[in-house]
């Protein structure tokens, strides 16, 4: 029964228990948050390696599609998360409320989303592109929309945030862009190996994040109502999240393949751009708080994902 659930989600539940059990705290969090930074770097050099700058510019070419995933993806969800945080402060502590907004302004994941759209038989090479693009573009956009949506009450970026997102996040990237030649090879020749090193960097931002929020009392702060208010509140944005982006890609004529990578692609939000994010934006105690509604839709996304899949795949009329 527990190999057929998500690695990933294996992961997240275990970073997770071991932060509740043995959270990163004192002197040990610095320690922890060295790691969880160079294991960021890791991810985006690994990501920078990865994406083709063939694909990228053959990808620019469906730019409807590109731009519409966009607005959707950080506006229209950005929006979304904002009226969501205002709904749930009085019912949740006030930064978990405040991370239905940061979950709103988050781009779409690359790996899941394009899994899902493979499966559901729909166009991958655009969802590829779309996942990977709104992840660069999340580094920039995510920020400012945050800011501008919450008021700038928590997002205090200034110039050493800004400096941290360069250098942990921007500057990886850009090098395993120039490296591609080199490195591309390996990528292509270890996938196994990639994946667990996304999978384990993802993890282990999450796991600094998190024991914040245990140190902060995440789990006496959330009596067993406010953790009916808060699922249930993920549920009405899940349901808003796939609903309105598979009524707007059919508002927007795209055919089915494009409709079903728009589906995922616009429903989807990124944990692996989420955490490593957040411990650049905010405290340690801070952050994890922020990150629970994210945490748990990215759970909930890969539960709905896989049977919504199986049903588009069905031959349809």
């Amino acid at each position: 029964m527990l190999s057929r659930i998500d690695p990933m989600v294996r992961l997240l539940l275990l970073a997770i228990v071991l932060a509740s059990l043995v959270p990163a705290t004192g002197s040990g969090r610095a320690l922890a948050q060295a790691i969880s930074n160079a294991a960021v770097f890791l991810l985006f050099f690994l990501n920078g390696l990865r994406l083709s700058r063939t694909d990228v510019l053959r990808g620019l070419g469906n730019w409807r599609f590109l731009l519409v995933i966009a607005l959707w993806s950080f506006g229209g969800l950005g929006l979304v998360g904002m009226g969501a945080a205002k709904l749930m402060a009085p019912a949740v502590p006030p930064l978990v409320a405040l991370g239905f907004l940061y979950l709103g302004t988050l781009p779409s994941t690359v790996q899941s989303a394009t899994a899902y759209t493979s499966m559901a038989g729909g166009n991958v090479a655009a969802s590829v592109v779309a996942a990977a693009l709104l992840n660069i573009l999340g580094v920039f956009l995510t920020v400012p929309l945050f800011s501008l949506l919450g008021g700038g009450a928590e997002a205090q970026l200034g110039a050493g945030g800004l400096v941290k997102i360069v250098l942990i996040l921007v500057l990886p990237f850009v090098l395993g862009q120039m490296l591609q030649r080199r490195g591309g090879r390996f990528v292509q020749d270890h996938p196994v190996f990639i994946r667990w090193a996304d999978r384990i960097s993802i993890a282990i931002a999450v796991y600094v994040a998190f024991s914040g929020a245990v140190e902060q009392g995440i789990w006496s702060m959330l009596d067993a109502p406010g953790w009916g208010w808060l699922l249930l509140g993920l549920a009405a944005m899940l349901i808003v999240a796939y609903g309105g982006a598979w009524l707007l890609g059919g508002a927007m004529k795209f055919g089915r393949g494009d409709r079903i990578a728009f589906l995922f692609g616009g429903a989807h939000k990124s944990v692996a751009m989420g955490a490593p994010l957040a411990l650049v934006l905010f405290p340690a105690n801070s952050a994890g708080l922020i990150l629970v509604p994210l945490l748990i839709y990215h759970l909930l996304q890969l539960v709905v994902s896989a049977p919504l899949a199986n049903r588009l795949s069905a031959p349809h009329s």
